[in-house]
Formats: structure tokens, C-alpha cells, sequence
């Protein structure tokens, strides 16, 4: 009976399994976001964020936060704080940041206190400066912008933030009292409000510094830029008619936008509000932005100045902000010798996955990536698989390096970008989407190529042996990496499973992966009930790549 060596080195221990969270207290939400991060290769994935509109910067009176918002904060932190009991999290790796409307308030201490008190965690206070700091080494995680002269705008509910930074370092940074929250408070009349943010701009000093320096790339970040985005993208401004269907959920963001489509934005939201009484367009703004429908028109008309005093002809949009710049601050102490810039191709999938998919199917996406690496764990720690004893049956001699849990990881991120379009054949609409173009930077073609045929094979028909060119360890790493990546996103499918519950038994019938239900619900399956009938394609295909039987079990 021959042996089938581990297919990941023990040595290398799944460095990927790192959980880290920040909580950003915001002036108008409060944001949980949670990641995996691999310190070794500089990737990390988010697998969920949530967010509550707390609104803490709308009932400030005499600049003291009111008891009422208090505990508005402290239901929408213990929400945040029981959501990350599952997850284990070391209190190393948590870190909660309040940014203007606490900045601001004069009772700040009893707030930072009160939290204390009734949750036990403890809350830095960022000043403007440290948070435009953060700010920027989340949109480094985003954009492979290290070596480059980069201005990154965050648009906040209470205040907005100027960096421009060069190779993680900061050249200059400022901090003004401008927000979309703040704005629509103070203004009804948008040319008093364009009055107002004018001469804060001209006589912040701002304007003079920044044009000091030789800019690479202008790039927004924040919610309210990235609904901008969104708007642009998808027409917000244009004029339905019946060869264009407003609002197309098959648009997808261009992660861009120029100063002329920013105008006509503007333009169109000041239009809703003259037609019909602006009782049409208000509903129109609520059926689009939902939640920031009350702030767009300030968000918007803040931004149209800025464009303008500084220059700007067209901004890039980041996905990443405050939260992944905090997570990243945590990476850098938590872990000696973390390179920041380390790794920026795998910003290119983030951003192609980002681009194609909405918040649902990233989640999904997120968790089909860790189930897979708890797959690949469980598989390590049983060091040795034996045979079948069958004549067929071979040896698996190759393990898996980074790169190749690189591929499975972008793969697992990108398996359902082709769902934009449809879910009929969405497999191979992504796989084209992979193809085409030149979106994922910093790969090889024959990588790019690779990671794509996963995409491609991740579900249907079972890959031929000879649909990759190169050589045997390559085809055979190939079929490992889908046969896993089949489970995984069959898993994801078939339950919300909680990837960190996943348990490998290894027996003289073979292996068995047991799925333990914890927060998620199994959909009214029964305890103990075996799915090994919907997976059986998977299943079968993963006999044939490792010579051992599989079955899978919910407990």
C-alpha cells in the first residue's frame, strides 16, 4: 500500500489562519471589519463587515454627544462585540478607533468611558492627522500605489482627510471640518454651503501645499466616494429612456471617475429637487443610495469643490479605508518585520473581485476562501494519507508552495464574479472576465491562465487532464487545487457554514470532514445528516486525486 505525502509541508502551518477587527466609530456609522491575514505573504482577505447607522454626529447639542446616541453606540458595539465571539479573536487583534463627532465632543471622556464600562474595550481617539495616516495605508492595501505621489481624500461624515503620501510614508496631511453629515446639518441653501467649504479650503492652507508636489494619482476613499462612484457608473445622471435601464444591476463600478461626470451628478441631484417639489427625485435618492440618500447631495457638492480648487481632472476609487489602514497598523506591531507593501498583485484580485461583485457575493466569496484554508489545514495536520489498496493508485509527491495557495485563494475570490451577469453558466462568463484584459497585474500569463481554469472548473464539468499545458507537477497541482476548490465552493453553497468549525477524522474507510454547526444555521438540516449525495461529482472527482474516499458530515 503506497503513501500519499501531505500536499501542504507542516513547516509552513497555515500562517494564513490570523483573524484580526477594527471597529470604526464614524460620525455617521459604525463599521466592523473582519480579515484573514498572512503576514508571511503580505495577503489579507476580509471575510465580513457589518455596519450601523448609528448617526452619532445628528444629535449633538452644546458639542456633547447626547445620552440617547451613547446608547445608540454601545447596542451597535456589543452587537460587533457578540458577532466576534465566534471567531476567537486574541484582544491583540482587536482595535476599536473613533474619529470626528468623538474627536469633537466635549464630553468625549465619559464616552471613551462608558464604553469601558459597559463592554470592556477600550477606544483611541484618532486625531485628524493619525486618521488620515490610516487612511492611507488602507488604500496602499488596495492599490499597488507604493512608489508612486498619491493623494488620498476620505470624505467622512464629520470631517474630511488630506494625505499625500510617498512609499508608506507620509509627506503631508490635513485634517478639515468638512463631512456630509455635518454639511447638510449647517446648509439647505447649496450655495452657502458651497460658500462655507470654499473658504475653509482657501484659508486652511491646504491648497498651496498640495499643489507643491507632483501627484501620480488622485484617490477617494469612504463610503460617500464610493456611492459616487457607484452613481456614475451606473448612470445616476443620465435620463431614462427606454434604450436605458437606470440603475442596471449588470453595471459594473469602474473604480474611476472624471471631473465632468462628477459635475453631472451634481447637476442631476440638484434637478431632483426642482422637479415636482423634489418629492420624485427624494424617492429616486432613497431607491438608490438608501442609508446616505440625506447626505449625497452634501457628500457630492463637497467633493465638486474640492475638484475644483485643487485641480483634480479625474479620481481612482478605493475599496479599502479606515478599517483595513487600522487592521494593517495592527499587522505592522503585531508581527515584526510585516512589509506593508509586501505582495501587490494580490491587490489586483481584491480590486477585480471588488469590481464585479456586491456585498453578498464577496461574502460568499470570503467564505469559500476559508473553508479552503481550513481544508488545507485540516489535510496538513494528518501528516500522511494512506491508499485504497486499489491498482490505480498512485502517489501525490508534490506539495504546495505559496504561490499555489495563492492561486486557490484568488480563485475561491473570484470563482462568482461572473454572477454580475447572470447565474446561468456564470462560471465561464468569470473565467472570460479573468481572461480578458489585463486585470489581474503582477501575474504571469500562464498564472493568470491558472487561476482562471479553476475559476472555470469550479463547478459542472470535471477538468480534463490535459486542460492545462505544462508539466506533470503542474497538471497535478492543478487537480489538487481544484479538487479542493469544488468542496469549498460546494460547501458554501449548500450551507452557510462557519469555516472555522471544520474538522478532519482520517480512518481505514478514508476521510471524513465534519462540519460543526456553531452561529450559522445548516437550512433545517438535521444533525449528524450526510450531504456525500449533493456533493457526489466533487466527491468523486476528489477520490480520483488523492486516492482516498471523502465523506462529509454535519454535526
Amino acid at each position: 500500500m503506497s503513501s500519499v505525502h501531505p500536499i501542504y509541508p507542516p513547516a509552513t502551518a497555515m500562517a494564513g489562519g490570523n483573524l484580526f477587527a477594527a471597529i470604526d466609530l464614524g460620525t455617521s456609522s459604525f463599521k466592523l471589519t473582519v480579515v484573514r491575514a498572512d503576514p508571511h505573504s503580505g495577503r489579507f482577505l476580509t471575510l465580513n463587515r457589518l455596519k450601523d447607522p448609528v448617526r452619532l454626529g445628528l444629535d449633538i447639542t452644546d458639542a456633547a454627544i447626547s445620552t440617547e446616541s451613547l446608547d445608540r453606540a454601545v447596542s451597535a458595539i456589543r452587537s460587533f462585540q457578540n458577532h466576534l465571539h465566534s471567531h476567537s479573536l486574541p484582544p491583540s487583534h482587536l482595535r476599536l478607533v473613533a474619529t470626528s463627532a468623538v474627536r469633537e465632543a466635549s464630553n468625549k471622556s465619559e464616552f471613551i468611558t462608558a464604553i469601558d464600562e459597559h463592554l470592556g474595550l477600550r477606544v483611541d481617539i484618532l486625531s485628524g492627522e493619525e486618521e488620515a495616516r490610516l487612511i492611507y495605508l488602507g488604500v496602499l492595501q488596495f492599490f499597488p500605489i507604493s512608489n508612486s505621489t498619491v493623494l488620498t481624500i476620505d470624505i467622512g461624515g464629520g470631517s474630511t482627510e488630506f494625505t499625500v503620501g510617498f512609499h508608506g510614508n507620509i509627506l503631508f496631511s490635513k485634517s478639515l471640518k468638512l463631512g456630509h453629515v455635518t454639511l447638510t446639518q449647517k446648509f439647505s441653501d447649496v450655495a452657502l454651503m458651497r460658500e462655507h467649504i470654499t473658504t475653509e479650503l482657501e484659508t486652511s492652507g491646504l491648497i498651496p501645499k498640495i499643489k507643491e508636489f507632483k501627484l501620480d494619482a488622485v484617490i477617494g476613499s469612504s463610503g460617500t466616494i464610493r456611492a459616487i462612484d457607484k452613481a456614475v457608473s451606473k448612470g445616476y445622471a443620465l435620463k431614462p429612456d427606454e434604450n436605458h435601464v437606470l440603475f442596471d444591476e449588470f453595471v459594473k463600478p469602474d473604480w474611476r471617475f472624471s471631473r465632468d461626470e462628477l459635475r453631472d451628478l451634481v447637476q442631476s441631484l440638484h434637478d431632483e429637487e426642482e422637479d415636482d417639489n423634489g418629492i420624485h427625485g427624494k424617492l429616486r435618492r432613497e431607491q438608490f443610495f438608501k442609508s446616505r440618500a440625506g447626505f449625497i447631495k452634501a457628500g457630492t457638492v463637497l467633493l465638486d469643490v474640492i475638484f475644483d480648487k485643487l485641480g483634480i481632472e479625474e479620481m481612482e476609487v478605493s475599496g479599502y479605508a479606515l478599517g483595513e489602514g487600522v487592521i494593517t497598523d495592527m499587522l505592522g506591531q503585531v508581527h515584526d518585520g510585516f512589509d506593508l507593501n509586501a505582495n501587490a498583485r494580490w491587490r489586483s484580485v481584491v480590486r477585480l473581485a471588488t469590481r464585479f461583485n456586491n456585498k453578498k457575493r464577496m461574502k460568499a466569496a470570503a467564505t469559500c476562501a476559508g473553508i479552503a484554508r481550513e481544508f488545507l489545514e485540516g489535510m496538513g495536520r494528518l501528516n500522511t494519507f494512506h491508499g485504497d489498496g486499489s491498482s490505480d493508485n498512485c502517489e501525490l509527491s508534490v506539495f504546495l508552495d505559496d504561490a499555489d495557495i495563492e492561486y486557490l485563494d484568488a480563485a475561491c475570490l473570484l470563482h462568482n464574479i461572473g454572477m454580475y451577469s447572470g447565474k446561468k453558466g456564470y462560471h465561464k462568463q468569470s473565467y472570460r472576465a479573468i481572461m480578458n484584459g489585463d486585470n489581474l497585474g503582477g501575474y504571469t500569463r500562464e498564472e493568470t491562465k491558472l487561476i482562471a481554469l479553476l475559476v472555470r472548473y469550479h463547478r459542472k464539468k470535471i477538468p480534463k487532464d490535459d486542460v492545462l499545458e505544462g508539466s506533470t507537477k503542474v497538471k497535478q497541482k492543478f487537480r489538487i487545487l481544484c479538487a479542493i476548490l469544488r468542496i469549498s465552493c460546494a460547501l458554501q453553497q449548500c450551507f452557510p457554514v462557519n469555516s472555522r468549525a471544520i474538522e478532519f477524522v482520517h480512518s481505514s474507510e478514508g476521510l471524513k470532514l465534519i462540519l460543526r454547526r456553531t452561529m450559522d444555521e445548516t437550512r433545517g438540516r438535521s444533525s449528524g445528516e450526510s450531504i456525500d449525495g449533493i456533493l457526489e461529482k466533487e466527491l468523486d472527482f476528489f477520490k480520483t486525486v488523492f486516492k482516498q474516499k471523502l465523506s462529509i458530515q454535519v454535526t
